[in-house]
C-alpha cells in the first residue's frame, strides 16, 4: 500500500459529494469550502456557511438552546445531476453519543468511478474512551473507530481512482491497518474476548461506469451493516452477508446475535469483497442496522424507502422523509447513503419504482398483526412474509466466507 496523498485534488480529481471527514471530531459547517466548479465538491456536514445545491440540510442541531431539551442531531445530504443523484441520512439515537460516523458518498466525474460507504462503532465492545475533544468532550472507541475507518475508506476511494491503485478488500484493509495505527486510543485495563480497540463496522460500494453503459461494483464490508440494489422490478437485494453466526435476515431481527467480525485496531480482522455487473439505470444504498435492524419484517425497510420516494419531489425531499421515517421506529443511531445512476432526472427516478411502491405497501400491509395480537400470530405473520420476499431479497446474497478473525 502506498501512503495516502495529503492533497485529495491531485491529477486534477474531481470528486463530488464526498461530504465530511470527521476525525477525530466533526467540525463545524463553516471550515468546509461550498460547492465551487471546476474543482471537488464537498459536502459541509451542516447548513451554516454551506452553499450550492449539493448542501446538506440540517434538521436539528446539537448547537440549539443549550437550556432546553436537545433534539437528537440528524443530517440529510442530496445532490442532483443529469444520471447521478445521491442522498444521505445521519441521525443520532441519544444526543451527542451517536457513534455512525456520517455516511459517505462520492463520484469522480473524470473516470466516472464512485463509492458509497457506512460505518456504525461497536458501542459495546467499544465503549471506553479512547479520545478527548478540546472541549472536554469524551469520545469512545467505537465513535473514533467509525472516524478512522470513514477517512481510511475516502482516503483508499482517492487513491485507487487517481492513482490506478488495483481496488479490493485486501488493499483496503492496509488503509484500514495504517489509519489504525496512528489513531488515538486508549488500552483499557478492562479485558475479554468482546473487547476491542477501534471496533466499527464497515460497508461500502466501490463501483465505475465503463463505456459500454454496464454499472460494475464491488461491494466490501466487515460486521454487520449492509449494502444493497434496489430494483424497480424485484424490490430490495442484498448484496452482503452479515459476520454474525446467524444469516436469516429475519432470524437476525429476532435474535440479534453477536459479529463475528469487525473491524478494529487490536486483533485481526477481514473485509469481504463480493463483485457484481448490473445494467443501467441503477439504484444502490448502504445502511447500518439503525435503518433494517428494527423492523417488523425485512420487506418493511424497503417500503420504508419506496414510501417515501413516492412522496418526494426531490433528492432533498427523499433524505427528509426517509429520516423521519427511521426516527420513527429506530432504537438506535441509523445512517445511510444512496446512488442513483442512469436516471434523466428525480421524477423519472420516483416514476420507475411507482409500480413497485406499490406492491410492496400491499405486501407489507396484507394480513398484518395489530399491537393486541398474540405474539404467536405475530410470529406467523413474520414467517409468512419472509417466505414470500426471501427468494428476490436473496438473489445476490454472497456465499459465506470462512470466518478468519
Amino acid at each position: 500500500m502506498t501512503p495516502p496523498h495529503q492533497d485529495a485534488e491531485d491529477d486534477g480529481a474531481r470528486i463530488i459529494g464526498r461530504g465530511p471527514v470527521a476525525l477525530p471530531s466533526s467540525p463545524r459547517a463553516e471550515e468546509w469550502p461550498p460547492l465551487h466548479e471546476g474543482g471537488s465538491a464537498h459536502l459541509p456536514p451542516s447548513g451554516t456557511g454551506a452553499t450550492g445545491s449539493s448542501s446538506p440540510q440540517p434538521t436539528g442541531s446539537a448547537d440549539s438552546d443549550a437550556s432546553g431539551p436537545q433534539p437528537a442531531p440528524r443530517m440529510i445530504w442530496g445532490h442532483s445531476t443529469p444520471g447521478l443523484h445521491t442522498i444521505g441520512v445521519w441521525t443520532e439515537r441519544v444526543p451527542g453519543r451517536g457513534e455512525d460516523a456520517e455516511p459517505l458518498l462520492a463520484y469522480h466525474l473524470t473516470t466516472h468511478r464512485g463509492l458509497i460507504g457506512v460505518f456504525d462503532g461497536s458501542g459495546g465492545s467499544g465503549s471506553s474512551p479512547a479520545w478527548q475533544a478540546p472541549d472536554g468532550e469524551q469520545r469512545t472507541g467505537a465513535w473514533v473507530g467509525a472516524r478512522v475507518a470513514r477517512l481510511a475508506v475516502d482516503c483508499w476511494f482517492q487513491e485507487v481512482t487517481t492513482t490506478g491503485e488495483a481496488a479490493g478488500a485486501e488493499n483496503l484493509k492496509g488503509y484500514l491497518d495504517f489509519f489504525h495505527e496512528r489513531a488515538p486510543q486508549r488500552h483499557s485495563k478492562i479485558v475479554g474476548k468482546m473487547r476491542r480497540q477501534l471496533p466499527t463496522t464497515l460497508a461500502a460500494i466501490e463501483f465505475s461506469l465503463p463505456p459500454e453503459g454496464q454499472l460494475e461494483g464491488l461491494a466490501l464490508w466487515a460486521g454487520d451493516s449492509r449494502a444493497y440494489l434496489l430494483d424497480p422490478e424485484a424490490g430490495l437485494q442484498v448484496l452482503t452477508r452479515d459476520h454474525t453466526e446467524v444469516s436469516d435476515a429475519l432470524e437476525l431481527l429476532r435474535s440479534d446475535p453477536p459479529m463475528t467480525n469487525t473491524v478494529c485496531a487490536d486483533r485481526d480482522f477481514y473485509v469481504q469483497e463480493h463483485s457484481f455487473k448490473f445494467p443501467l439505470p441503477c439504484v444502490l444504498l448502504t445502511a447500518t442496522d439503525g435503518f433494517f435492524g428494527y423492523v417488523h419484517t425485512p420487506a418493511d425497510f424497503e417500503n420504508a424507502l419506496l414510501s417515501t420516494l413516492r412522496h418526494a419531489n426531490c433528492e432533498t425531499e427523499w433524505a427528509e422523509l426517509i429520516r423521519r421515517s427511521v426516527q420513527g421506529y429506530t432504537a438506535d443511531d441509523a445512517s445511510l447513503g444512496l446512488i442513483a445512476l442512469g436516471y434523466k432526472d428525480f421524477t423519472r427516478l420516483r416514476d420507475a419504482f411507482a409500480a413497485r411502491q406499490e406492491f410492496i405497501a400491499g405486501f407489507c400491509r396484507k394480513d398484518r398483526p395489530t399491537h393486541t395480537d398474540p405474539a404467536s400470530a405475530v410470529r406467523a405473520w413474520q414467517d409468512d412474509t419472509w417466505h414470500g420476499y426471501r427468494t428476490g431479497y436473496e438473489t445476490y446474497l454472497p456465499a459465506p466466507q470462512e470466518e478468519r478473525a
